[in-house]
């Protein structure tokens, strides 16, 4: 595989930071230097609040996370298909902001947005700029300020226009993704390799590694897992391993 086909891993790490617990994926940092991650933190349905946070464990692991020259991490928060109150989702926002006044080492490189529609109207298209401006203004917020969103699906061209940094265009099934019908639709996003992500759950463990080196000529940003259930809330050991060495590999 050519360099210019290199992607990098979008990892939702919605698994809860008990010591020990986040080992997976630092091993796969440490063993893979050129491999580029995107890791989307979610503490609580979002940053958390006070009673809450500071939460230990995070405030441990955030800083080990962020100490590895190939991981940017961002925040999740959702927006229930734009039906959020926007200021509960700013909210959000300047919560995981203002972490970077707490400690350093805790500071965002940019926010994952959940439950994004894929259908345009307006108000839609204000709601998800709003977001994206305030994000991209945040002083608090490092590095890119990378703004993701998760429709999930293709999403009309009106939406991307501009849209944010990067949009989940597939979050299904290996099953649901194969099928004609579905490639016919996922072939409308208006988004070209740069901007699209793919995440798939039960890809059977065999066809891991060459789906991903597949899939890379498409999306610049992959998450696969032969995983059926929890899939961003535990770590499938051996198909984890197979998808890190397909991302990895030249």
């Amino acid at each position: 595989m050519s360099n210019n086909m290199k992607a990098t891993i979008l990892l939702p790490l919605y698994v809860y930071p008990n010591q020990g617990a986040w080992d997976p994926i630092y091993t796969a940092i440490e063993a893979n230097p050129n491999l580029d991650f995107i890791v989307i933190i979610n503490p609580s349905n979002g940053p958390g609040g006070a009673g809450w946070w500071p939460n230990a464990d995070y405030t441990r692991e955030i800083p080990h996370l962020g100490s590895y020259s190939n991981v940017r991490i961002v925040g999740y928060v959702h927006s229930t298909y734009c039906n959020r109150p926007i200021e509960d989702v700013l909210k959000d926002v300047q919560t995981y902001a203002d972490w970077a006044l707490e400690d350093e080492k805790l500071q965002m490189q940019g926010i994952f947005v959940d439950e994004t529609p894929n259908l345009y109207t307006p108000k839609t298209k204000q709601y998800l700029d709003t977001i994206n401006s305030v994000a991209w203004k945040n002083a608090r917020i490092g590095g890119e300020r990378l703004m993701i969103h998760n429709p999930g699906t293709a999403v009309n061209k009106s939406l991307a226009e501009p849209g944010p940094d990067i949009t989940v265009v597939s979050e299904t099934s290996y099953d649901e993704f194969v099928k004609e019908h579905y490639q016919k639709w996922l072939a409308t996003s208006p988004y070209d390799r740069s901007q699209t992500c793919y995440m798939l759950n039960s890809v059977p463990e065999e066809d891991i590694q060459d789906l991903t080196v597949r899939l890379r000529e498409r999306a610049a940003f992959l998450f696969l897992t032969s995983a059926k259930t929890d899939f961003y809330q535990s770590f499938d050991s051996s198909s984890w391993q197979d998808f890190v060495a397909a991302m990895a590999s030249e």
